[in-house]
């Protein structure tokens, strides 16, 4: 029987989150899911310093999503306001359209209501029409707000220049 679990992310967690993270998102493993940035940008995803931090900030967390004790997806919040951050959102390339990445979303909207938050907020790479798509059938808009993607080759070196849109959904 398969034992599902969605749980925040520890210190002890982040070697296994780190291959995750950039396994779904950058090289060759990342193009057997629909998610991959390979084409978009090189280099990783992140790295342990990155997730280390994204932990310790205050009012973050990661929520991890495991199937029998194996890590298969991961979502990064933080609440900025009366807003919940939604980040990094993330599906090994092996279990994508499982449904995983809809329960981490639903997970992500639970935390949102018990810290009394009014909207969750993200930021998507333009250009990743599929995936801004996605997000709308989930009650995502899109605000009009565009930010510059960072010039930062410890997230990844830019084959294109890109930005991001920044989306939201009000919770009820």
């Amino acid at each position: 029987m398969t034992q599902i679990s969605i749980s925040p992310a520890t210190e002890q967690d982040i070697p296994a989150l780190d291959k995750l993270v950039n396994s779904a998102y950058r090289g060759e493993s990342s193009k057997k899911g629909w998610t991959t940035e390979a084409d978009l940008i090189d280099g990783l995803r992140t790295n342990e310093y990155g997730l280390r931090e994204m932990l310790q900030t205050p009012n973050a967390t990661i929520l991890k999503y495991e199937e029998s004790g194996k890590l298969l997806g991961c979502v990064y919040l933080e609440k900025k306001g009366t807003d919940l951050y939604l980040g990094m959102l993330t599906v090994s390339p092996d279990a994508q359209t499982c449904g995983i990445g809809k329960q981490l979303m639903a997970a992500a909207e639970k935390h949102a209501i018990e810290l009394h938050c009014t909207a969750i907020t993200m930021t998507v790479i333009t250009v990743r029409h599929e995936l801004i798509a996605w997000y709308e059938r989930r009650g995502y808009q899109p605000t009009g707000e565009r930010i510059p993607f960072p010039n930062n080759p410890n997230i990844g070196i830019l084959k294109q220049p890109l930005e991001f849109m920044v989306m939201k959904r009000e919770l009820s």
